[in-house]
């Protein structure tokens, strides 16, 4: 087995006409106190950012001064910078030796196309790393003030989406809904009805328990909390978003977390 290559946390500038580096960076779900420090350490390394659409503006702010910021936003289910663009532009910075920083909300490598950006790197021959940050569905437990596990009750935690690539079928997600788990949905707003359809269809029963967290960890965070029978009727539930259902073991009894702060969505 041929042994990867560990890089530094700290890299030094490259030499003039040499290439680049480039930097997928986890920008967290939204507050920027949640923001690593190697990530931290990347935006103040950066010459150039290119950002996504909800990266805190707060977050930019910690980059050095010098540095370029570029937007390069998609919403869910449009792509105002197509995925092609984007690989282009950054292996084009990171090869005129710029070090380039590639800030996702979130964690790279939780539906943030990190995959894409990886391979044109590589095959551009350009040194590339993957800097984590801190996913929605942590931050969404956080803000509900309980585990996404919860021992004896739910053993296992899935992370779907519930926007697939156009063309696509929607995944079956009653099949992930299995007793003992918690099913943490990402870009689900739009698909709510047919999430709750498959659900009711896989025998997922219409009284499972089903929080939404929008905006976690920011100043416009806003919870509710519903039963899977109702959570069509949650029209204040807004993107970003995330839907976590629990389906705990039989005659398992659960926490409730942050219930006096959290607004009812269903019946």
């Amino acid at each position: 087995m041929t042994a990867l290559p560990i890089f530094p946390s700290h890299h030094p500038r490259p030499a003039a006409g040499a290439s680049g580096r480039i930097s997928l960076v986890g920008a967290g779900p939204g507050a920027r106190d949640l923001l690593t420090l190697r990530a931290l350490a990347r935006l103040e390394e950066a010459d150039v950012i290119f950002y996504d659409r909800l990266v805190d503006p707060e977050i930019l702010n910690l980059a050095r001064k010098g540095a370029e910021r570029v937007y390069v936003g998609k919403a869910v289910g449009a792509s105002a910078w197509p995925q092609e663009q984007i690989d282009a532009v950054i292996v084009a910075a990171a090869r005129r030796g710029r070090r380039v920083v590639r800030l996702k909300s979130g964690d790279p490598c939780m539906f943030g196309r990190a995959t894409e950006e990886l391979a044109a790197a590589r095959a551009a021959g350009i040194e590339v790393e993957i800097v984590p940050g801190v996913t929605a569905a942590s931050a969404a437990g956080a803000a509900l003030g309980r585990s996404l596990t919860e021992r004896g009750a739910t053993d296992r935690v899935v992370f779907a989406t519930g926007t697939c690539r156009a063309g696509d079928p929607s995944p079956d997600w009653g099949a992930m809904l299995m007793p003992g788990t918690t099913l943490a949905l990402y870009m689900g707003v739009a698909k709510l009805a047919e999430i709750r359809a498959n659900l009711l269809a896989a025998g997922v029963p219409a009284t499972a328990e089903v929080e939404i967290v929008c905006n976690a960890s920011s100043a416009q965070e806003h919870l509710w909390r519903g039963t899977l029978a109702g959570v069509t009727r949650a029209a204040q539930v807004v993107n970003p978003a995330i839907i976590l259902v629990r389906r705990p073991k039989p005659g398992a009894v659960v926490s409730q977390g942050l219930t006096a702060q959290v607004a009812s969505i269903g019946a």
